[in-house]
């Protein structure tokens, strides 16, 4: 057989098991969706198949060991990007305050009860801490289905979410830490001491460094570029919290939150987001790989009887951490049952040796099998909490002390612009101007660096982009206002737009009736540009749907017309 035959031949073998992984991981997604279970939890148990077939660790276990740490990696660079100051000072009290109470009355339940059960102090306390935890990946997708992204239960439980988070980054440090010798308590400062350090230079590099790198990739208006250039930032960030001491997942988590101050960040979220989803899937069907076979075949009753305990533990302490901060009892019921489960962390931080090695390695498969059942049942077992407090509040009838958490906020920013030429401008400022919210997006970096010097709130990105439009948070607007449509790109993503957003009213800017006609025909809504400064007639309309006066338009109108008056509110409150 010839040399070229040979080398055929082996890379068709080794084809073969990425062929099946990829093939048998599509299958559990699919399967996992459409019987009601995470597809975190379909993995696992994946992995657990190929492990007692044997396939998995014939085939490609080294593969699927390398593979998953990129999940991890991606993992922690995409909390990373959502982590942004902005958003820390938004939801501060939540963040600050009802997070931390709800981690250590969860951590201090869980590890007397780890007590109780003959564990000693160390590992009680580590197992506690990590239990703690609840699941970004399961409640952020129950809360999604629920369209309880506004609401007080929602939005709080985001912010706890985000305030572990955090908790795990420590967790994983302290973890990491734990051979280098000393007290737990001693490791536990040391690495929090690094990871402020890690964190104040991260944010100096963002504000120095980082904008201005990713203008010039913005400037090649490639927008492949940004996945390499994120990609960089991650491992070099990872590479240089290694070198001090701490973990490359950390890095990648910094890497995130530095890229999470620019404008670029819808857009490198939207980059990476398939290889996240693909790497992590990779990363819970090695948590399958890893668990004992015999351990669980001789310990299943203790499995789920453990379960059932975490549940209890953990929506005591969550209840108790609610009324503390003046939830009611409904509210309180419906937040403590949606954060009972584990967290996909717990998997991360127990597959580390340093954990195995203080904890045990009997104990660490009880526990991940506990947390994967935990978050499989979370979807009916938030049912159950939230039936609890709707018959709370029916039979307590005390509407005026809980219309509060039963009615959405509303959102400050009902108005998508995409394009922030001399149009977006005049309707940013007819926005501002009536205290209306607007979230900006521009492709052209020259117009964007420009529109954000001048003081709009503007950010990066393609609004023609399907894989953007999660990015953008569609579905918690009320208009969309495409400054500068393309026909043929709109008309070829109107029934996904349609589907995906039917709340969504989209307005298109056009200069005459028959360019207005092409666009109604399609089902969008039409204002043709007339009037100087461009962009007067679609701003009118738009203040007309937000129930603001005709009069108050026209004054409006009437300023921006008068040559003296024609600088923006922004130049205005800047002056």
């Amino acid at each position: 057989m010839a040399a070229g035959e040979i080398s055929d031949v082996t890379s068709l073998v080794m084809l073969v098991p990425a062929i099946v992984f990829l093939g048998l991981g599509i299958t559990t997604a699919i399967v996992s969706r459409a019987v009601g279970l995470s597809p975190i939890v379909g993995y696992i148990v994946l992995g657990l198949g190929l492990n007692i077939s044997g396939f998995g660790l014939l085939y490609g276990k080294s593969t699927i060991s390398l593979l998953a740490e990129l999940g991890v990696v991606f993992l922690l660079f995409d909390i990373g990007l959502h982590f942004s100051l902005d958003r820390i000072r938004k939801q501060a009290s939540d963040i600050f305050a009802f997070g931390p109470f709800q981690v250590i009355f969860a951590t201090t339940g869980l590890t007397l009860t780890a007590l109780v059960l003959g564990i000693s102090i160390v590992p009680a306390l580590l197992i506690g801490s990590i239990l703690a935890l609840s699941s970004t990946a399961v409640v952020g997708r129950l809360i999604a289905e629920r369209h309880q992204q506004n609401c007080p239960v929602g939005l709080t439980a985001t912010s706890i979410l985000i305030f572990q988070d955090v908790a795990a980054i420590f967790l994983l440090i302290v973890a990491n830490s734990l051979d280098d010798g000393g007290t737990i308590w001693t490791v536990a400062a040391l690495a929090l001491c690094k990871a402020i350090l890690a964190f104040a230079i991260t944010v100096a590099i963002s504000r120095l460094l980082i904008g201005s790198l990713l203008g010039l990739v913005a400037r090649s208006k490639n927008e492949e570029v940004f996945t390499a250039a994120a990609l960089l930032i991650a491992l070099a960030a990872g590479w240089a919290t290694g070198k001090m001491g701490l973990s490359l997942t950390l890095g990648a988590f910094l890497g995130g939150l530095a890229l999470a101050e620019t404008p670029y960040r819808a857009v490198i979220e939207s980059e990476i987001r398939p290889f996240r989803g693909l790497l992590l899937g990779f990363f819970f069907i090695s948590i399958g790989l890893s668990l004992n076979v015999n351990v669980l075949a001789h310990s299943l009753p203790l499995i789920i009887g453990l379960t059932i305990l975490l549940f209890i533990v953990k929506i005591i302490s969550n209840i108790t951490a609610s009324r503390v901060f003046k939830w009611s009892v409904p509210g309180s019921t419906q937040l403590g049952f949606l954060l009972a489960q584990g967290s996909e962390f717990a998997f991360v931080i127990l597959s580390l040796p340093s954990m195995q090695s203080a904890i045990g390695d009997t104990n660490t498969s009880v526990i991940i099998a506990v947390v994967a059942l935990s978050m499989a049942v979370t979807p009916n077992l938030a049912d159950v909490g939230r039936k609890l407090a709707g018959r709370m509040r029916m039979r307590k009838r005390v509407k005026e002390a809980l219309d509060a958490e039963l009615t959405p906020k509303i959102d400050n920013a009902p108005i998508i612009i995409v394009g922030m030429g001399t149009i977006g401008r005049t309707i940013a400022d007819a926005l501002i101007k009536f205290e209306i919210g607007y979230y900006a997006v521009e492709f052209d970096q020259q117009r964007l660096e420009m529109a954000i010097a001048d003081g709009y709130d503007a950010t990066f990105g393609d609004g023609f982009d399907m894989q953007m439009w999660g990015s953008f948070k569609l579905h918690e607007r009320k208009f969309s206002i495409l400054t500068t449509p393309n026909f043929d790109i709109l008309d070829g993503t109107r029934h996904m737009a349609n589907s995906r957003f039917p709340n969504l009213k989209r307005y298109v800017v056009v200069t005459d009736e028959i360019e207005a006609q092409r666009f109604k025909n399609i089902g969008f809504a039409t204002v043709i540009d007339r009037r100087f400064p461009r962009g007067l007639d679609v701003a009118e309309a738009i203040l007309s749907e937000m129930g603001i006066s005709p009069e108050a338009i026209e004054n409006w109108i009437q300023q921006q017309t008068q040559p003296n008056d024609s600088v923006s509110p922004l130049a205005k409150t800047a002056a």
